[in-house]
């Protein structure tokens, strides 16, 4: 009889296409924006978490800032509310293995570097080993900046492909061994270049031209320290939770530690520590509750859908009020017509469902190639949309089937 039926119903849906096409839009469009949502956010979600995971989980971010915020106490930061390289020290010997590495950088500043009619913007940094590892840079020639040239203060420098590009064509040969000049804040740094890196667009460019965009140049830390001022002196720092160490313990402890050592009597600032780790969470979180409402808009479109489908579904029953009547007057049960008309909102919707998968497929991959994330739905987000419209065909369907089995056959044989 389940054979049978779903044969009756196509039957029917393929003697009224259009009718069956409408009926069937509001579940596509219901399928089809809760796929595209799931697409887009799903690819969204994995590249912001992706980015955040790069930076490393065990990643502990220490900084200084104002002690309340009372404007009388309030002041320009002196040379003793900074941190030092003697803190930092202390910070290694007192808590051992349980930290791996401090990251340290110098933003020296911005420059735009010329060549002919060429040019390229230029962000230069000075970065310690340990920072420069949690970069991850991607070399494509020469080398990377070692422990060696942070010690004999090498004049040397990393410079991104982009930058080859624009100013040796993309000749990462010809780039290896030449020099950079950069001019900042009127003073002049020459580097040499011994190492190409491949640059990744980590999405905050957007609104710039590709000729606009400013890649880094970066320099060994310990060269960087003697160019700017106040070299030796630190407002922020990362630190990298040894193996074993949990991050957000250690991070309570480190705050305490340098809040209750060094900044106690301290009348205007002290430090703050963050770790990644409970960052991560807290974007997570942030993220799927983002995507759980754009889903509930999204199923929104689909309960009007499936109103739709039980609206068409009392009409196709009024029309076939004698097809009823001759199937009960045959011996057809409640049973039988209850079942036959459950399973053609059931089709509907499934085949709606289908529709609607693959039209939001098409859609949200559209929208994340446009806006340059990668990404596709879920085979679970997709199986769950295809039992989600058989559930909706179901329970729409279920009244105007039971409003059918309740007919007496002997009113719907003399029905017009």
């Amino acid at each position: 009889m389940l054979v049978e039926n779903i044969k009756l119903c196509l039957t029917g849906l393929m003697a009224n296409k259009i009718r069956t096409f409408l009926t069937m839009l509001g579940i596509i469009i219901g399928i089809a924006a809760m796929i595209a949502i799931m697409t887009v956010s799903d690819a969204m979600n994995s590249s912001v978490m992706n980015s955040m995971g790069s930076m490393g989980a065990d990643k502990i971010e220490v900084f200084i800032m104002q002690k309340g915020y009372d404007e009388s106490t309030s002041r320009e930061m002196k040379t003793k509310d900074y941190f030092t390289d003697e803190m930092l020290d202390d910070l290694k010997q007192t808590f051992g293995n349980r930290i791996s590495g401090i990251a340290l950088s110098k933003d020296i500043g911005s420059s735009r570097i010329e060549k002919g009619k060429s040019y390229a913007n230029i962000q230069l940094k000075g970065l310690n080993p340990t920072a420069l590892k949690s970069e991850n840079l991607s070399m494509l020639k020469g080398r990377s900046i070692t422990e060696k040239d942070e010690e004999t203060l090498s004049k040397i420098a990393l410079v991104s492909d982009k930058y080859v590009e624009k100013i040796f064509g993309g000749d990462e040969k010809a780039a290896l061994g030449s020099e950079i000049e950069v001019l900042v804040d009127n003073k002049y740094y020459t580097y040499t270049i011994v190492g190409v890196y491949q640059y990744i667009d980590s999405g905050m460019s957007a609104g710039f031209s590709q000729n606009d965009i400013s890649t880094n140049v970066y320099i060994p830390f310990a060269v960087a320290k003697m160019q700017v001022e106040k070299g030796d002196l630190y407002d922020e720092f990362s630190l990298k939770a040894g193996e074993g160490t949990d991050p957000d313990t250690l991070c309570f402890e480190v705050q305490n530690y340098i809040n209750t050592k060094y900044y106690e009597d301290n009348d205007a600032y002290e430090s703050y520590a963050y770790s990644m780790k409970a960052q991560l969470k807290q974007m997570n979180s942030m993220l799927s509750t983002q995507k759980n409402a754009f889903m509930a808009i999204g199923a929104i479109a689909l309960l009007v859908g499936g109103i739709g489908v039980m609206n068409i579904m009392i009409v196709s029953i009024t029309e076939r009020t004698r097809e009823i009547g001759t199937r009960k007057a045959l011996g057809a049960t409640n049973n039988d017509i209850r079942l036959q008309f459950i399973i053609e909102a059931m089709v509907i919707c499934l085949l709606g469902g289908i529709i609607g998968i693959i039209t939001g497929l098409l859609f949200g991959m559209a929208a994340t190639k446009v806006m340059g994330y990668q990404g596709t739905a879920s085979v679970a987000g997709i199986l769950a949309c295809v039992l989600f419209s058989m559930a909706f065909g179901l329970f729409f369907g279920y009244y105007p089937a039971n409003k059918a089995a309740k007919m007496n056959p002997i009113e719907a044989l003399r029905y017009e």
